[in-house]
């Protein structure tokens, strides 16, 4: 058996050092040479190589992410599919398909195209249902990773603008569902964009052209399936995918965060490189995401438009309303009183539309910029890789909790009529009662949660320094009885321990000798911020407790 070697020639310094140092794989057969000839002038290999050592942490709350990236690959196989049948269009058609209830009465081509995917197409009821289980799936798998990333603090420098990408996904998700959710021009989509319509009408001087801009006239116009079809395949689903790949390529460059533990630092990320463990997870995980999308469109029925039929505001009754991501926006418009009406300047000014806008507007900017609002307050410009536990950043919680309870209420108001007839109560009395939970409740969010996590804290100070609670009891030889404690590993330790020193800024005059109102109002803020703070333990502290075992004193707050 003879063997024979090839002579290539030696590649350059020049080429090597553009392939960053990495000596060249040469590879044999028609797959080889098609790679060697796509690396010779991508360097493609680097890429996947560096790549491929990314590190990523293994925590179950990193999935979240994942799960919304799996279920908008869904959302654009099952789009795609669903193209090829759906008509976007708004032209008056009599139904003859198989749905008996429905025959004979006039329709757009749009309901009717969508009645024949549900009925007629082999396949398309399935399809239509995973489509929506899917969008629905990824907006709360957004929100969740999301209230993740807040709570425990991974939006801080270098990551602001991340958390700015990750919220402008959460809108265009919502815009992505909204408009999907519109497109078959049935009872209740048609229910929902006559909602926006009137919001739109009820801008001031420039509402009225809007709207006929959007729905191409007066409503429901000629234009408005179409436009929000192009907006649904086409421009916002660039965007998503866009904004998807810039989130990675940050995620890539500024590598993961993650919880705090022994042998975890600010520059060592403890996980699985990308090839091979953590791809063949990845791959695993998504048919598992795929396949629970399938069995709830198999088993629960989404969306029954065949029930609903064509649009027509007279039959509209309790029970109506958008898909539950849209809800706060609608509930926003329930809990404000509909007399609040000016005439002004010759003018109209519906106060009832125009408030529920600036509330919904105002609390998407302060969400938005928020991680810029507490670096502010915070004078604080260090890097952070390291995660918090929620408990120790109890403002930031407190928060996150005010805020996710002025969500929920607004949620809450767009079923107020719901509410109101399963629990035999009268419309009214839900509505003024929601009013309140609105205006009440994230106060009472806020220091309920504040104090929680100071309690907490207070809790892991305790077992750091004394350990757990045996049950034991021994007699000294004084005759005095006390309890023995069972002492914490150094792991449980180190974790109880492992949070960060924080201080309000001090107030100091400027190059002028001058403290400006500015300066006042942003030390103020950080006071407040920091208020009631705990201290984290010192080493001397723990090892003093380790002395002295059970005498060691009672742990005071040390509240500043």
């Amino acid at each position: 058996m003879s063997t024979s070697t090839e002579t290539r020639p030696a590649e350059t310094p020049r080429a090597e050092s553009a392939r960053g140092g990495i000596p060249p794989v040469k590879r044999d057969g028609l797959f080889g040479a098609t790679a060697n000839y796509l690396d010779e002038r991508t360097s493609i290999s680097a890429v996947v190589k560096e790549f491929g050592r990314k590190i990523f942490p293994d925590h179950w709350s990193f999935l979240l992410g994942e799960v919304a990236l799996y279920s908008f690959v869904v959302i654009l196989i099952t789009g795609v599919f669903l193209t090829f049948f759906f008509q976007a269009s708004m032209a008056e058609v009599v139904y003859n398909g198989p749905w008996v209830p429905l025959k004979g009465i006039q329709m757009s081509a749009a309901l009717d195209s969508t009645l024949h995917i549900s009925f007629e197409v082999r396949g398309g009821l399935l399809i239509r249902q995973i489509h929506h289980w899917a969008a629905l799936l990824f907006v709360a798998s957004i929100g969740l990773h999301m209230l993740r990333i807040f709570f425990t603090g991974a939006f801080r420098k270098p990551r602001e603008i991340n958390w700015v990408i990750g919220f402008t996904l959460f809108i265009l998700a919502l815009a992505e569902g909204f408009t999907g959710y519109s497109l078959p021009d049935d009872l209740l989509s048609g229910n929902g964009l006559r909602i926006i319509s009137g919001m739109i009408e009820g801008i001031p001087l420039v509402g009225t052209w809007i709207n006929f801009l959007l729905f191409g006239g007066a409503y429901p116009g000629t234009a408005i399936v179409g436009r929000l079809y192009t907006l649904h395949i086409l421009l916002l689903p660039a965007l998503v995918v866009a904004f998807i790949a810039l989130h990675l390529v940050f995620v890539v460059v500024h590598k993961h965060t993650q919880f705090a533990g022994p042998g975890r630092t600010q520059n060592n990320v403890v996980g699985y490189p990308i090839l091979p463990v953590y791809a063949a997870k990845a791959g695993g995980f998504f048919f598992i995401v795929f396949g629970v999308i399938v069995l709830m469109a198999s088993l629960f029925t989404i969306n029954p438009i065949w029930e609903y039929g064509p649009y027509d505001p007279s039959p509209i009754s309790a029970g109506t309303q958008p898909d539950w991501y849209i809800g706060f926006a609608d509930g926003m418009l329930r809990l404000i009183p509909p007399h609040l009406e000016t005439y002004w300047l010759h003018r109209t000014w519906s106060w009832f539309i125009i408030i529920p806008i600036a509330i919904l507007g105002l609390f998407i900017v302060l969400v938005w910029i928020y991680p810029f609002i507490e670096a502010w307050i915070t004078g604080d410009k260090r890097e952070h890789h390291i995660l918090d536990r929620p408990r120790n950043a109890a403002t930031r919680t407190a928060i996150g909790a005010a805020g996710v309870t002025f969500y929920a209420a607004m949620w809450a108001a767009a079923s107020g009529d719901l509410i109101a007839t399963h629990f035999k109560l009268t419309i009214e009395g839900v509505t003024h009662t929601i009013q309140l939970s609105l205006i009440l409740g994230p106060i009472v969010a806020y220091f309920v949660t504040k104090r929680i996590c100071i309690a907490l804290q207070k809790k892991d100070r305790s077992l750091a320094l004394h350990g757990y609670e045996s049950g034991r009891i021994v007699r000294l030889p004084g005759g005095e009885f006390i309890e023995v404690h069972q002492p914490v590993d150094e792991y449980t330790r180190w974790h109880l321990v492992s949070n960060e020193s924080y201080a309000p800024l001090v107030v100091r005059p400027d190059s002028r000798g001058r403290i400006t109102q500015a300066t006042r109002f942003r030390a103020a803020m950080s006071r407040w911020f920091f208020t009631d703070r705990l201290t984290p333990l010192t080493q001397t502290e723990i090892e003093a407790a380790a002395h002295h075992g059970h005498g060691a004193p009672e742990i005071e707050g040390g509240s500043h």
